[in-house]
């Protein structure tokens, strides 16, 4: 082994795309690869689906690629000894006894059980994330029977995959709650056989099966150790240490989290056991922030134009946009409204404005929603030392420079901006004993890059630019509602 590089690889099923890295147990990013995946979304029906035959060729695919580029990147002397999968959630995934879907997964952009979710919330007293991916299992054996008779397993995405790799079903809370009683479940509506015996996150599943270690190229039995949410993942990609360490996660739904040493009750937002043990994680994940820009570019302007463009033509715009606001609710909006039904806009346009003005806009919203999320947080006794920055927004340093602005928040930013992927394979590299625990994981994988500072010549721009985007919502959200939903009702 003298002369060879040690390390685990880390899976990330996000909302859009499938990466793999394999990353060094000191740090380093040795490969890196990712395919892009779609699905199915209506916002009128609140369906959103996609198929998990994307996500399996998705990893099949880049697992091999970051090998390939692991080996050249070390002439070959490098040794994967274990791997987790992170992923979109809470998705639902339901499969049969030989762990083929029985229908497409619902993704957590899905909308339609809403009044599941409702109903949960009254019988069990947990609510959003905690109830995980328990609102769409009682959606599907309410409307989908039959697909529901054909159910085996229910199953978050991550864990779909680990059953894929291993053969063995298990599930890995995703929430703040544990297993809920049989009883509990049955009263609720849900099936409790067709959930799977519970592990924590970083305990073993098992051995990736002889014969996919073949197709992904990697070493026998090379054991999969349990994942978790992506979002939790990029907490231990960034960083996340002690009490006052913050995070965005960035992705297609961006979010924010802060760890403190005592639970925090704040509005529109869930309060849990921190996944590091000793702390607590408060906070709450939005629908589509950090999809926005991708929908301008692509829905708006018909993808002729690249990000790095755009960003670098909304950099161009001073802060305010121009006095340009937008609501970023192109999925609905979770934290902190919980409002499946509420809709993006753009307000204050005249015909002095262009597009950077409105691309200036999307990424101060993202901002505006990150400090929408945290100032109740901070309101109730939260103290944020430093904002980590995750993914693709990450990338662009006005974008970064504009979160500063907005929150107020120093920001800092990780070397390797693919916190899901660092934060899995730091899970892998502590399951399977190759670091002691996930804080000496996490301060062996992960460097934080630079740090920015709040601007406090705009702060007063900014300040007026939130209230303007708090007063949007309400003022609009009557008009806007679909059409289907009575307006009488909305008061």
């Amino acid at each position: 082994m003298s002369g060879r590089t040690t390390a685990t690889l880390g899976i990330d099923v996000g909302t859009t795309e499938t990466k793999a890295g394999i990353v060094s147990l000191d740090g380093r990013l040795l490969g890196l690869a990712r395919r892009r995946h779609g699905g199915t979304v209506d916002p009128d029906s609140g369906l959103a689906e996609q198929d998990a035959e994307d996500w399996w060729a998705g990893l099949v695919a880049t697992v091999r690629e970051a090998g390939q580029a692991a080996r050249v990147a070390t002439s070959g002397r490098v040794d994967v000894i274990g791997l987790a999968v992170d992923g979109h959630g809470p998705t639902l995934l339901a499969v049969d006894a030989a762990g083929v879907p029985v229908r497409p997964a619902i993704t957590w952009q899905d909308t339609r059980s809403s009044e599941d979710a409702q109903v949960l919330e009254a019988r069990t007293g947990l609510r959003g994330w905690a109830l995980g991916i328990l609102p769409a299992a009682r959606w599907l054996e309410r409307h989908e029977p039959d697909a529901a008779r054909s159910t085996r397993w229910y199953l978050n995405s991550w864990e779909a995959l680990a059953l894929r790799l291993t053969g063995r079903a298990a599930a890995v809370a995703a929430g703040a709650a544990g297993p809920l009683p049989d009883d509990v479940l049955s009263a609720c509506g849900i099936s409790p056989d067709r959930l799977p015996p519970s592990l924590r996150a970083g305990e073993v599943v098992g051995s990736v099966l002889p014969e996919l270690a073949r197709l992904l190229e990697l070493p026998p039995g090379t054991p999969v150790v349990a994942g978790l949410v992506d979002s939790y993942a990029s907490l231990h990609g960034a960083a996340m240490l002690r009490a006052g360490d913050a995070v965005d996660v960035g992705g297609a739904a961006g979010g924010f989290g802060l760890y403190w040493d005592t639970p925090i009750q704040a509005s529109g937002s869930f309060t849990a056991p921190a996944p590091l043990p000793g702390l607590w994680l408060v906070g709450g994940a939005m629908a589509a922030t950090g999809a926005a820009l991708d929908w301008f570019r692509d829905a708006v302007l018909g993808g002729r134009t690249s990000t790095a463009e755009l960003l670098a033509e909304a950099a161009a715009v001073p802060a305010g946009a121009n006095g340009v606001v937008f609501l970023p609710y192109l999925a609905g909006e979770r934290s902190p409204l919980w409002d499946p039904a509420a809709r993006s806009a753009f307000a204050g346009l005249t015909l002095s404005h262009g597009r950077a003005a409105m691309i200036r806009a999307i990424l101060e919203a993202a901002a505006y929603a990150l400090r929408h999320v945290a100032g109740p947080i901070v309101a109730a006794g939260g103290r944020v030392e430093a904002m980590r920055v995750c993914g693709g927004p990450a990338r662009d340093e006005a974008w970064n420079q504009i979160k500063a602005d907005v929150t107020g928040f120093p920001v800092e930013v990780p070397r390797i901006l693919e916190t899901a992927i660092v934060g899995s394979a730091i899970v892998a590299a502590t399951g399977i004993g190759a670091h002691p625990d996930l804080a000496t994981a996490i301060r062996s994988m992960v460097t934080i890059d630079r740090r920015l500072e709040p601007d406090a010549t705009v702060r007063a721009t900014y300040d007026a630019g939130f209230e303007a985007y708090l007063e949007l919502h309400p003022a609009v959200s009557a008009a806007l509602r679909p059409r289907s939903e009575p307006v009488a009702a909305i008061a």
